[in-house]
């Protein structure tokens, strides 16, 4: 008899799953963190390897055999996946920046011939199966077709059922029929006559609808495949109300069955030629393609231009930052006094989650979080991805740092915000950090730089002033942000782990962060986050130059400034983008019962 699902443990789920593993004559499973559409935050049905495992970082890979399981995840997850691994019998295999798959060099070396491989090839990404096919060679048996999870899962959750709706016209910078037609030139520029597409956030873009069925992501699970004159979502029964279902009709989208997807790809004429994006497609919903079907593989074009909004889209999300700057004058107002009453009672960093989503949620045209909040204090803010949880979340009391990493959705843009608030009294060596991460913010956010370039150079800018002193953080700068879409958005990335290829260059319209940081294990953490959006800055004789126009409007916490450390040219920057962080939030403060929020406004961004 199968333990009930809530009372076992990734000890009794592991045995439950080595055994179905030996009925199937598999010597090793792979679990990724994706689902059919290669996700950052999955559905509850698709996050098997935290059930099994119990690590709830968003980023790992399970790998169990008879006699061994590993996680491996990277720099910003170790210590939290130690205390999550802790007496699972799973050890943690960390993976230095840029090796993400460690894992199957780590099958390549272990599994030997004759010896079995299984993974669900619907949840694994083209290109990690092309290296896993390389890797294992011919002697070992790589197996595709089975989800063996789904024989020792026995509470798995079900498809989500959220309905899909209409990004309300006033907000998408292009309509559907445009965004069709020009992905249908660009396909055309690749001589392709359709375009398979599993992305999430690429489907809510082309179709300018959103969805919930995924956390913090206001994307809905489907494919869609894109031909001449028609395109075709694949979304599931009763999500999609009759009226939007007749309007996406009449304008050249039909609609089929989620679960129709694979059977669409079989029947694809002979000569047509499909365009893929193989790091945006499984291997799953590759090999469904019909033989006689020709192949390209390139990124997917709407990938590209969702990075690039309009202007419309631009105005849009710098009135959704007006709002969220709001949101958190009255936030950290709040918390100031809080924190000055002695008589109040005990701030937990939950406490601190819950009360910033309600100052977020009374905003104007506010959706839902864009992330889980990083609420960590002292040694808990130099866990990079750190979350409390009840029961080791901890008080908000003493001395030290609090850093505070959250997001919005609101219908007009995404927001992404980190700031970091003394407690009681800080060290000079806190402020130290604090100037230096600061002066790594400010140099990238001063930056000009030529029209195309490839966004992972720009990451050395902001963190020489910390290389300088020895100093150095495990994650990338800076990642792309969506237009009420993900918080993560590519191609471009920040990042000296990231390729610079030429689908990273720099183009106007990107929104990006800039987000340094300084990280003392058992200590403190420190990041400083803004959104930047890629603007013109001229043209010289070498060429056309960009700048970043910093979209985040919330104070940089000056009582953590070390003025000697900064110079006066950083020094003038912090105050003119307080004076405008003052000029762009007062109006919308002016309400009596906004009067504290004010007055911390006004305090926060007097000149240094």
């Amino acid at each position: 008899m199968q333990t009930p699902d809530h009372q076992s443990t990734p000890a009794s789920r592991l045995s439950q799953l080595r055994g179905a593993m030996r009925a199937q004559h598999i010597d090793a499973l792979i679990v990724p963190s994706a689902d059919p559409h290669l996700s950052e935050y999955l559905p509850a049905r698709w996050q098997g390897r935290e059930w099994l495992s119990g690590f709830t970082g968003s980023v790992g890979t399970l790998v169990v055999t008879q006699d061994f399981a590993g996680v491996w995840t990277d720099g910003r997850y170790w210590e939290q996946a130690e205390d999550e691994l802790a007496g699972s019998g799973i050890v943690l295999k960390k993976i230095p920046s840029g090796a993400s798959v460690l894992y199957i060099d780590w099958l390549g070396e272990t599994m030997r011939p004759g010896q079995t491989v299984a993974v669900d090839g619907a949840v694994l990404g083209l290109a990690n199966a092309r290296l896993l096919q390389q890797a294992l060679g011919a002697q070992v048996t790589l197996r595709t077709d089975t989800d063996v999870l789904q024989a020792v899962w026995p509470e798995r959750p079900a498809m989500p059922a959220a309905p899909v709706v209409e990004h309300a016209a006033a907000y998408p910078g292009l309509s559907r029929q445009d965004k069709l037609a020009a992905l249908r030139a660009s396909m055309a520029t690749h001589g392709a006559s359709h375009h398979v597409i599993s992305t999430l956030d690429d489907i809510a873009y082309l179709f300018n609808l959103r969805g919930a069925d995924v956390n913090y992501n206001p994307v809905f699970l489907a494919h869609a495949l894109v031909g001449p004159e028609r395109a075709t979502l694949f979304v599931a029964d009763g999500k999609l109300p009759a009226i939007l279902r007749a309007t996406l009709e009449s304008e050249g989208v039909d609609v089929a069955a989620y679960d129709r997807t694979a059977a669409a790809l079989a029947a694809l004429p002979a000569g047509a030629t499909l365009l893929l994006d193989p790091r945006r497609i499984t291997f799953g919903t590759r090999q469904a393609v019909a033989d006689g079907v020709r192949v390209v593989e390139t990124i997917n074009p709407t990938t590209l231009a969702k990075s690039r909004k309009t202007d419309s889209e631009a105005a849009h999300v710098r009135a959704a930052m007006e709002q969220d700057g709001a949101a958190l004058c009255e936030f950290f107002s709040w918390l100031d006094s809080t924190l000055a009453d002695p008589q109040r009672a005990p701030l937990t960093e939950i406490g601190v989650d819950e009360h910033l989503t309600a100052c977020r949620a009374r905003r104007a045209h506010f959706v839902s979080p864009s992330f889980g909040t990083i609420a960590g204090f002292n040694a808990h803010g130099a866990i990079m991805h750190y979350h409390a949880h009840a029961g080791s979340e901890a008080t908000i009391e003493g001395d030290g740092l609090l850093l505070i990493d959250s997001g919005g959705q609101y219908l007009g843009g995404t927001t992404d915000i980190t700031r970091v608030v003394p407690v009681g009294s800080i060290t000079a060596e806190h402020k130290r950090d604090f100037t230096l991460v600061l002066r790594s913010m400010i140099a990238l956010s001063r930056a000009q730089f030529p029209r195309g370039v490839k966004s992972p150079m720009l990451d050395a800018i902001a963190r020489a002033p910390l290389w300088a002193e020895g100093i150095d953080f495990g994650h990338g700068t800076g990642h792309g942000v969506g237009f009420f879409l993900n918080v993560h958005e590519g191609p471009q990335s920040i990042s000296q782990s990231a390729m610079p290829e030429p689908q990273t260059a720099m183009e106007i319209g990107m929104i990006t962060s800039i987000e340094p940081g300084i990280y003392r294990p058992g200590q403190w953490g420190i990041r400083i986050e803004n959104l930047v959006l890629n603007v013109p800055a001229g043209t010289t004789q070498f060429g056309e130059f960009l700048r970043f126009e910093t979209l985040t409007l919330c104070p940089i916490d000056t009582r953590c400034v070390e003025r000697s450390l900064l110079r006066d040219d950083e020094a003038a920057w912090l105050n003119d983008y307080h004076a405008t962080v003052r000029a762009r939030l007062a109006p919308l403060l002016a309400a009596p019962a906004d009067a504290p929020a004010l007055a911390w406004l006004e305090q926060r961004t007097g000149a240094i």
